[in-house]
């Protein structure tokens, strides 16, 4: 018989919030608390000295992701949030700064190496950049992909599409061509409005509300 063991949970430990104002003073803009989770917003370009603040002082020792947000109709448009755990506590934060595709974010590489990618990342998929980093790459996507594929305002079928050309021997880059232009996607399921009946659902009135 097999068992299940259910996550760990995480800590909710007193005294975190009031911790955390008062290690990083004026650098914290703001503290928001939601669903049990806290969310600290920075000054951009505090960010490493908070960072470190928040290790040593505040005992978040691991970082464990770094995400993008983009939010078109915002200035600045993007927010960068890191992700830190404290294993002495149990216990997670979201760290949050503001930049747009013009202004580089501290780059954290030198307190946490894994930093590398994990902003490389960031960067590919949103073109934010980080002023510091030595190896600021694409990581996902091809290294001549035009665009940021996570920003709101990138198309869902992307721009190009990659193909393997039998006349040609060769891979090569097209523009994409298909039948059904998601870009204009309506939404609308092919159930509603339509004035026929499609195979299977002559059965729907006899099966609604139970057996025949």
């Amino acid at each position: 018989m097999s068992v299940q063991h259910a996550a760990p949970a995480m800590t909710h430990p007193k005294g975190v919030k009031a911790a955390i104002k008062k290690a990083l003073g004026k650098k914290l803009l703001r503290l928001d608390e939601a669903h049990g989770e806290i969310a600290v917003h920075v000054a951009t370009d505090k960010l490493n000295e908070a960072m470190v603040a928040l290790r040593d002082k505040c005992e978040y020792q691991q970082l464990m992701e770094i995400a993008g947000v983009d939010w078109p109709d915002r200035d600045p448009r993007f927010e960068v949030v890191y992700c830190l755990l404290s294993m002495t506590k149990n216990h997670r934060i979201r760290v949050h700064v503001a930049t747009n595709e013009d202004i580089p974010v501290p780059t954290v590489t030198d307190i946490w190496p894994v930093a590398g990618w994990l902003e490389r990342e960031v960067f590919d998929m949103y073109g934010v950049l980080f002023d510091g980093n030595i190896d600021l790459r694409r990581i996902l996507t091809d290294y001549g992909f035009a665009g940021h594929p996570q920003r709101k305002d990138f198309p869902l079928t992307g721009y190009t599409e990659l193909r393997y050309s039998e006349e040609e021997k060769r891979v090569k880059y097209e523009p994409v061509e298909l039948a059904q232009d998601f870009r204009s996607f309506d939404f609308m399921s092919p159930w509603e409005g339509a004035d026929y009946i499609l195979p299977g659902d002559e059965r729907a009135p006899a099966d609604k509300g139970g057996k025949k």
